[in-house]
């Protein structure tokens, strides 16, 4: 067939709509989430591109109204994994065979399904399946998932533009190849952008994948699924099975066809991941790759010459949008006493009127956490903070499951900067402040280094340059992704490469070439037009 260096449509960053008040996208989003929420789903896995049903039916309900049901998923077993399993090796040598504009081709028709014709559905499914309000799903499960395929694929072609030099009278080359066997994806509830790009990511590169996403997203990733078929994906190349984590280990982690995994989680859940990987080293074809973002425990520092209402807002945004549960999230900051009386009342008057409640009411600004494990979990800590005499609730502290996990907006004070809730990832709407005095200035900052073994995000607020350059030097292991006067929350594609390394992961920048590159495993291949027919080099010869 013909043959040419293809150049890639125009990428950017997709635009994020408002929602406001009587624009065409609220009325058509609020006529989505009405049909959505009224239709019964029943889901079963995609294995080579079959619906594969097992009758063990569990329930998909809002975490907002748990009493409502979205609909049923059928639950596999160890034996679906090894289907998917067998169903991607024997889709692999087509799929990686295929030129690599098709497979573009693909993901940017995925990218257009999902901004286009199924835009409001994406955010109606991720909206009540995820307790997200209008805003936090359309730059979620929309914008985001849309700039991971079309930026990966202008990143791929990138990668494959890196070749070596050649000297005279030979040709060098890279060749990408996919890596051998399949990559497993384990996938979390809070950002449908992350779950759709870890399988993406490296089907992309060639690669094939099994695709785990978590209970509590089983909807928006099948939704995703539909998309990628209707875009093109063939049968096999991602196949999504619903089971638990610890029997999809089982059947994956001994397997010799192990390839490598994309991960997103809890660092505990990680560092179990990796002794498995450890465990079984000797069974594999090749070392697999090992991405993974994990646990945050992200701060907020304020120099005594920052603006308190920037700070305030900050905390506010950062800790409280998607009812903290962003890996990103602020959940620990750090306020000078000579701003704290006037931060507090900034934030305090901003949590007053903030409305908690259902997604379909647009004014919400908090919904609820995502299950009854996480909710007890918070009101286990606020509790706890509300009886400690190292911390006291401050703002907020109510919690209330009768209806749906509704967890308060809450600010708790620590009297001492180790305080549990300073230190502990809660992934929740909980933010602890510790208010230092000037003489603690700089030992506060070694705290803020060493009480978390976590460096995901972080952000300082300063207005004197010096300090900032002088925090910025300081800080540097303390976050991958590092924001001056802005809050911690909020990385584009293309933009703020994502991740973060100590525990909160391998820092391999999900949405950037960093992260394309672990799904390849490159080859130089050189050939030389006219080859030696002399073994002798000059030196050997005689005068």
């Amino acid at each position: 067939m013909p043959k040419g260096i293809f150049r890639l449509p125009n990428i950017t960053n997709e635009p994020v709509k408002t929602y406001a008040p009587k624009s065409t996208e609220r009325t058509m989003l609020k006529a989505k989430l009405k049909e959505v929420k009224n239709r019964k789903v029943e889901l079963p896995m995609i294995i080579g591109g079959e619906e594969v049903r097992t009758g063990n039916m569990k329930d998909i309900r809002t975490p907002h109204d748990h009493a409502h049901l979205l609909g049923q998923y059928h639950e596999g077993g160890a034996e679906h994994v090894e289907m998917a399993i067998n169903a991607a090796l024997k889709a692999k040598p087509a799929w990686e065979a295929m030129n690599w504009e098709s497979r573009a081709a693909i993901f940017l028709k995925a990218a257009e399904l999902i901004s286009g014709p199924y835009r409001y559905e994406m955010n109606a499914v991720t909206m009540l399946g995820q307790s997200k309000n209008a805003y936090q799903a359309e730059i979620d499960c929309v914008c985001e998932l849309a700039d991971f395929y079309r930026f990966n694929v202008k990143n791929m072609c990138e990668i494959y533009n890196i070749q070596p030099n050649s000297a005279a009278g030979t040709w060098n080359r890279l060749v990408w190849r996919p890596l051998e066997g399949f990559v497993f994806a384990l996938t979390p509830f809070n950002f449908t952008s992350i779950a759709g790009n870890l399988p993406g990511a490296p089907a992309l590169m060639g690669n094939v994948c099994v695709w785990k996403p978590s209970k509590t997203a089983v909807y928006s990733a099948h939704l995703i699924m539909k998309i990628l078929k209707e875009a093109g994906l063939p049968d096999g190349v991602i196949n999504l099975v619903h089971c638990s984590g610890p029997t999809a280990a089982k059947v994956i982690f001994p397997h010799k066809e192990f390839a490598g995994i994309h991960f997103t989680g809890s660092t505990a859940v990680f560092n179990d991941i990796w002794k498995n990987i450890a465990a079984n080293i000797n069974t594999y074809k090749s070392y697999p790759r090992i991405v993974g973002e994990t646990g945050g425990k992200d701060y907020i520092y304020a120099h005594p010459s920052a603006c308190p209402q920037q700070v305030a807002t900050a905390i506010v945004r950062g800790g409280f949008e998607y009812q903290g549960q962003k890996c990103s999230a602020a959940s620990r900051a750090y306020i000078p006493e000579t701003m704290w009386d006037e931060v507090r009342k900034s934030v305090e008057a901003d949590l007053k009127q903030i409305k908690m409640g259902d997604v379909e009411d647009f004014t919400n600004f908090v919904n609820a956490v995502i299950d009854e494990t996480s909710f007890d979990k918070l009101a286990q800590a606020i509790e706890e903070a509300k009886k400690s005499a190292d911390a006291k609730v401050i703002i907020g502290g109510g919690f209330d499951k009768s209806k749906g996990y509704f967890i308060e907006p809450t600010i708790i004070q620590a009297l001492k900067p180790t305080y549990r809730t300073m230190v502990e990832e809660l992934f929740g709407p909980v933010l602890t402040v510790y208010v230092y005095k000037q003489e603690e200035a700089d030992s506060i900052l070694d705290v803020l280094d060493t009480s978390t073994g976590y460096a995901l995000t972080g952000a300082i607020f300063c207005n004197d340059r010096e300090e900032i350059e002088r925090l910025t030097a300081r800080l540097t292991h303390t976050a991958g992704n590092f924001y001056i006067n802005d809050k911690p929350t909020g990385a584009v594609v293309d933009q703020q490469p994502f991740g973060g390394g100590r525990g909160s992961g391998t820092n391999d920048k999900a949405g950037s070439v960093i992260n394309l590159l672990r799904w390849v495993s490159p080859q130089n291949i050189k050939e030389v037009f006219v080859p030696a027919t002399d073994y002798m080099y000059p030196n050997f010869l005689n005068e």
